[in-house]
């Protein structure tokens, strides 16, 4: 199934203490990566650095009425304020991104897209090995997104499986995101896959962090992300991905 739903109906921009101070323990950004634990086994994301980072796309009007459709979240960057998901998430329109959103709250605020960043293998034909984009968000009250909640290194060039990651994201039929951590392994020679359950539609545009805080997989790819909520799919990041994401971050 295709892990992307827009949702209709109009909704109302509402931006919620974007200047809220992110505060956690050791012990739990320890838990954010990846830490002990069963792998394949999917649970209710918890609150904390790592989680704050990802969070809920939303289309046009710019409220968290009318429901989610897609996942994203905050990678490093010059400006402080790129966003990392599926391409085929950025399909027109204009969308609004809450880190942290969580039971009809964004508690970083929601932050308007300014600018998309796709590669041409997607803009051409939507080839699935190019199911990965960047986008720019705006300034809110002179803060940039990556100054509020930090953002996670977007690496490529990683062997696939070489280490357990976390993938988190938000299922459209949930108002919490889920996390599961597991080993990728290789599906073809541009598309790698991850045995987790229950990600569903909107998951699209999870990130794949490894134990060392770095992006090494966006949720997308082969079958925008997979034909089944339990087994799920990114493009092998390699040289377009690189490329693409040094022009939009500016690095």
């Amino acid at each position: 199934m295709t892990r992307i739903t827009r949702p209709p109906g109009n909704r109302r921009h509402a931006f919620l203490g974007a200047l809220v101070l992110l505060a956690v323990t050791a012990s739990s950004v320890a838990a954010a990566d990846g830490g002990p634990g069963p792998l394949g086994v999917t649970t209710e994301a918890g609150i904390d650095t790592a989680s704050a980072r990802v969070g809920a796309l939303f289309g046009p009007g710019g409220a968290l009425e009318g429901g989610h459709f897609c996942t994203a979240s905050v990678v490093h960057s010059k400006a402080h304020n790129v966003i990392v998901t599926a391409a085929h998430c950025l399909g027109g329109g204009t969308v609004w991104f809450a880190p942290g959103y969580r039971d009809g709250k964004a508690p970083y605020g929601v932050w308007k897209v300014t600018r998309t960043y796709l590669g041409d293998g997607w803009t051409g034909d939507e080839d699935e090995d190019s199911d990965v984009a960047f986008a720019a968000v705006e300034t809110v009250g002179g803060a940039d997104i990556e100054d509020l909640v930090g953002g996670n290194r977007f690496v490529t060039g990683r062997e696939t499986g070489a280490t357990a990651v976390t993938v988190t994201g938000y299922p459209n039929s949930r108002e919490t995101p889920i996390r599961c951590v597991n080993k990728p392994t290789a599906h073809s020679a541009t598309q790698q896959r991850i045995d987790c359950p229950d990600f569903s539609s909107g998951t699209s545009g999870s990130p794949w962090v490894d134990g060392d805080g770095e992006v090494v997989g966006v949720l997308g790819g082969h079958e925008q992300g997979g034909s089944t909520a339990d087994v799920s799919y990114s493009v092998v990041l390699k040289d377009e991905a690189a490329d693409l994401y040094r022009t939009a971050s500016g690095e």
